[in-house]
């Protein structure tokens, strides 16, 4: 439950600090003093979204603090879920900076607005007439049905199945496309690597081509020259060698005269060596080399094959194109597999789908059976609050689709009087039937959730008199099991009330302030008195607002 409320710089209000205890607290107030002030800060310190022009004074931060005891809620598994620091009394600060930006804290540790969200639905339920308008929304219809057959395990599970289910067909979906795809390009990809295959390509095979292409090509030229340098080399009397060794043999006359002429000698005969084994070699390449048509014929036919692959990949290399070819490969390989692969994502959506249905069928079935019990407990309650003759019917029809909470819609009808046909309730209610209804299904979840505190705004709008009186007795019972807080206009529901505040504005020179007051038992008599009568107070109202509170 709430225990504390702190407020700083927050619209009308400067400074309230209120102490709130359990059972029934009331809160009154005339027109326009500063209630719907108070929810709104509460909603921001459970993560509605800040506004800058909610601030008093724009050159300070706004603070909202509240404190609350959770000993009582087990709610400690959610706050390590969070990685929250768990306290049993736990303070929940939010703050609005001039700037405009704002700063949340649960125990002093900084928090996102989700995370007060999230908080905020497991601390207080706060009650307005705009929720009444819900009770119209199917979402909200079978939030009630699902509290009442107590489906929230299974629900979960079938949160998660069904998130598995999306996730499984959202692939499967795409690998269904992805081989549409791939089957338009499997053709041309084979084609394709048809082509680099045929053309046996082998890494450093291109230069060696065009090198032998060369050779070839040229072979006459190549013949001729050899042959010609031979003759140079090797012609009698005038060959190179020839020369060489005559010039060799005189050289070795003098070598025995000095280191130097040694060393000349020795370089000359290093020379006629190395150009005995040219000689022999070019007369041996000259030997091996005869015109080859065929195979010239041959490796210009590769040749041609790889230029024109390379022309058509758009690459410069012989290694790219069998890069080309690696990929080419990988995709044909991973079309081929893409039919395994759906295979197994066929049978993992059927394997969800079946698990669905039963989870499905569970939910549904602990609907149905909680029907019932959810019709007369709410004809009952609204029976003491003056609708004898309301009734409900409500049917639960299987869709074929998985919906977020199974595959059921929910028909919700009523009808107030008798003779009349059933209808939607936001078609056939009026509004103080609606608000009735709100507080009869309130009250019956109330038995079921372990919420530690609600906040009903006028929820005794369009009523009077002994009905009013009815309407506190449901909140003065729900008080025992939970904290409950009621913004009034009534005087028969502030009289049940264990205690009792009085939201007021005051003005000074400079400016209006909202001001929250706990009234004592006298204040409190006449605080009920002027609801009753208006500012007079007669001996009447005053006589009456005592015996409303004895």
């Amino acid at each position: 439950m709430i225990t504390q409320l702190n407020i700083k710089n927050y619209a009308l209000i400067e400074d309230i600090k209120v102490n709130f205890n359990e059972g029934l607290t009331i809160i009154t107030g005339e027109t326009g003093a500063g209630k719907s002030i108070i929810l709104g800060a509460l909603s921001l310190l459970l993560g509605k979204r800040a506004d800058l022009s909610s601030i008093k004074n724009t050159t300070k931060k706004c603070i909202i603090e509240a404190e609350f005891n959770l000993e009582k809620h087990a709610l400690e598994p959610l706050f390590v879920s969070e990685n929250l620091d768990y306290e049993k009394n736990t303070i929940i600060r939010r703050e609005i900076l001039p700037s405009g930006k704002s700063r949340a804290f649960v125990n002093d540790t900084p928090v996102n607005l989700s995370i007060l969200s999230l908080l905020g639905n497991h601390l207080i339920d706060i009650h307005n007439q705009h929720q009444t308008l819900e009770i119209s929304s199917e979402k909200f219809q079978m939030e009630i049905i699902d509290v009442l057959a107590k489906n929230k395990s299974t629900l979960n599970e079938y949160s998660k199945t069904l998130k598995h289910y999306k996730n499984t067909e959202k692939e499967l979906n795409s690998l269904l496309t992805s081989k549409i795809e791939a089957q338009k390009e499997l053709d041309y990809n084979l084609f394709l690597i048809r082509e680099l295959q045929d053309a046996r390509l082998k890494k450093g095979s291109q230069e060696a081509m065009e090198e032998e292409l060369e050779t070839l090509s040229n072979v006459e030229t190549i013949q001729e020259t050899l042959s010609e340098v031979s003759q140079l080399m090797n012609a009698e009397n005038v060959g190179v060698l020839t020369v060489l060794s005559e010039i060799n043999s005189k050289m070795s006359k003098i070598k025995g005269f000095s280191n130097t002429y040694q060393a000349l000698w020795e370089r000359l005969q290093s020379t006629k060596i190395e150009l005995d084994d040219v000689s022999d070699e070019v007369q041996n390449a000259g030997d091996l080399l005869e015109a080859n048509p065929q195979r010239l014929m041959e490796v210009e036919t590769y040749l041609q094959s790889v230029y024109k692959l390379q022309s058509k990949h758009q690459v410069n290399t012989i290694e790219s194109l069998l890069e080309i070819q690696s990929q080419l490969e990988l995709k044909i390989e991973k079309t081929n597999n893409l039919d395994q692969s759906i295979v197994t994502f066929e049978r993992e959506l059927k394997s969800c789908e079946i698990e669905l249905k039963d989870q499905a069928e569970k939910l549904h079935k602990n609907r149905e059976k909680t029907l019932p019990i959810l019709i007369e407990k709410l004809e009952n309650i609204l029976a003491q609050l003056g609708l004898p003759n309301a009734r409900f019917r409500i049917d639960l029809e299987k869709t074929t689709s998985f919906q977020k909470n199974g595959i059921d819609d929910v028909i919700f009808q009523f009808t107030a009087n008798k003779g009349m046909p059933f209808g939607e309730m936001k078609k056939v209610a009026s509004g103080g039937e609606l608000s009735r209804i709100m507080l009869a299904i309130k009250s019956v979840l109330a038995q079921y959730t372990q919420l530690p505190a609600i906040i009903f705004d006028e929820i005794d709008t369009g009523v009077s008199g002994e009905i009013a009186n009815k309407i506190a007795d449901i909140l003065a019972k729900m008080s025992k099991s939970m904290q409950v807080i009621s913004i009034t206009h009534l005087p028969q529901i502030a009289a049940k009330g264990d205690h009792h505040f009085k939201v007021y504005k005051e003005d000074d020179e400079k400016q209006t302030q909202t001001k929250l007051q706990l009234l004592n038992p006298e204040n409190r008599i006449l605080e009920i008195a002027e609801m009753l009568s208006g500012d007079k107070k007669s001996e009447s109202a005053i006589a009456h607002a005592r015996e409303l509170l004895n």
